[in-house]
């Protein structure tokens, strides 16, 4: 399956031999320049956001909000041999689900993520490989009302996404990763990620708004290769002169593995409706 996916994505993200050079800037500390563009479906790509979602099911709670903090801060930016450009950062991220109907709207899990990020970008082609650790912990609350066996999740990984912006605002991006070191040991440690995102050439609202929308695929060697699948589609605020500064109010919907680390043996389907901000 990780051959199959990795062969697609290479065939669709090679840049094209006409790409046209672009003058790279000068190398220096603290670049805030990002290179590689967030992915707006991905469920654990380090942001903030608050979203209410709503569980299928009767396995876990029903009325569920979730909450990210984090961002990625460049250290340091280069042109890669008149080739483009790189950086080097860190990129650190909490994702929190909360159950709403709990009298205290009780934290459930929280997952602490930390990484170190390598971009690349040279005109519409973009790479980033990372070195990153999760580990994952269920709320007090939670664990005095609920009767749960308690699982360590915790792992370092490393992983690499290659992205193509093409025309038409239309995007597409694909990879793969390995779970270097993994608790429970028994984790299958293989995993691939292919996605793809559009945002409308035009606006609306006066040019107050863009519509955007994406679709991201997730598989792991842990769950036999079935896909976990992530849509969100909404709107882009506009009229913010930063063009690295982006909020988007989207709906989502998820069907797959529990993306929320501790519960990550059972499936879960939802709908929600988010506010997300991507510095």
């Amino acid at each position: 399956m990780l051959p199959i996916l990795a062969g697609l994505a290479v065939l669709a993200l090679w840049p094209n031999a006409s790409l046209a050079a672009e003058e790279p800037p000068a190398a220096g500390l603290f670049s805030g320049h990002r290179l590689f563009q967030p992915l707006i479906a991905d469920p654990r790509w380090p942001h903030f956001s608050a979203s209410y979602q709503r569980f299928q099911g009767r396995d876990g709670p029903e009325h569920v909000g979730a909450a990210s903090f984090g961002q990625l801060v460049n250290l340091y930016g280069a042109p890669f041999g008149g080739q483009g450009e790189w950086s080097v950062g860190v990129q650190a991220a909490v994702f929190a689900m909360f159950d709403l109907a709990a009298p205290s709207k009780d934290l459930v899990n929280a997952d602490y993520w930390v990484g170190i990020p390598f971009s690349y970008r040279r005109g519409d082609v973009s790479a980033l490989l990372r070195l990153f650790h999760q580990s994952s912990h269920l709320g007090d609350e939670f664990l005095l009302r609920h009767r749960v066996d308690r699982v360590n999740l915790s792992y370092e990984a490393i992983d690499l996404k290659l992205s193509r912006d093409w025309s038409e605002g239309v995007r597409l991006y694909g990879g793969g990763g390995w779970l270097i070191h993994r608790e429970p040991e028994e984790l299958d440690p293989w995993l691939a990620q292919v996605g793809a995102e559009f945002r409308w050439p035009g606006t609306l609202a006066n040019g107050l708004l863009r519509p955007v929308a994406g679709v991201d695929l997730q598989f792991l060697d842990e769950n036999d290769w079935q896909a976990d699948l992530s849509l969100r589609a909404g709107v882009e605020l506009l009229g913010v002169e930063n063009n690295d500064y982006s909020v988007q109010i989207l709906f989502e919907y998820f069907s797959g593995r529990n993306p929320n680390g501790q519960f990550y043996t059972r499936d879960l389907e939802y709908l929600g409706l988010g506010l997300h901000v991507f510095f």
